[in-house]
C-alpha cells in the first residue's frame, strides 16, 4: 500500500468513526426525550388523579349535607378536625376544599418505582370573571392548583381546575 491509499483508508475510517459516534449520540438523545415524556405522563396522570378525586366531593363542608343561599354559610377553606391524608389510597376527605396545603411524596409508594414525585395542591376562592385569581373573599367557585415536581423532571407540571356550587330548587 502506498501513501496515497493509506490516506484514503485513514480517511475512511474517520468518517466512519464520525457516522457511528453520530448514530450513538442520536440513540442517547432518543432515549433521553422518551424518559422524561415517560416522567412527565406520570406527573400529569397524578395531577389529574388528584384533581379527579377532589371533583368527585362536595364543594363544602356545609354543603354535603344542606342547601345554602348566601356564601356566608361557606366553610373556611382547608381541612376540618378529624380528617387526614395517608396516600392517595387512604384519606377521608369529604369536600373539595380539603386538599388545600396537602403535600406529599410519592417515596413510600411502591406502585410508583420509576421515580419520586412531590405534589403539592392549594384552594382558592375565585373570581367569577377571572378564575385565574383569588377572590380573597368567599364565592360559589373554589379553584383546586395542584403542582408537580421530580427531580428526574426537566419541567413542572401544574394543573388547575374550578369547582362551581350551584343549587337548584
Amino acid at each position: 500500500m502506498n501513501t496515497g491509499q493509506m490516506l484514503i483508508t485513514i480517511g475512511a475510517m474517520f468518517l466512519l468513526s464520525l457516522t457511528i459516534l453520530n448514530v450513538n449520540k442520536g440513540y442517547l438523545n432518543n432515549s433521553t426525550v422518551v424518559m422524561e415524556t415517560k416522567f412527565n405522563i406520570m406527573a400529569i396522570s397524578l395531577a389529574v388523579s388528584l384533581i379527579e378525586d377532589a371533583n368527585g366531593k362536595s364543594f363544602d363542608e356545609n354543603t354535603s349535607t344542606a342547601a345554602i343561599i348566601g356564601t356566608n354559610a361557606l366553610s373556611a377553606i382547608g381541612k376540618d378536625s378529624g380528617e387526614y391524608f395517608i396516600s392517595r389510597d387512604n384519606n377521608n376527605f369529604d369536600d373539595f376544599d380539603d386538599y388545600d396545603g396537602l403535600s406529599y411524596s410519592t417515596s413510600g409508594d411502591s406502585t410508583l418505582i420509576s421515580a419520586v414525585y412531590y405534589i403539592s395542591c392549594s384552594v382558592h376562592y375565585a373570581k367569577e370573571t377571572q378564575p385565574d385569581r383569588n377572590a380573597g373573599a368567599k364565592t360559589w367557585y373554589k379553584r383546586l392548583d395542584v403542582e408537580v415536581t421530580s427531580p428526574t423532571m426537566v419541567d413542572t407540571i401544574r394543573m388547575s381546575t374550578i369547582m362551581s356550587y350551584f343549587y337548584f330548587r
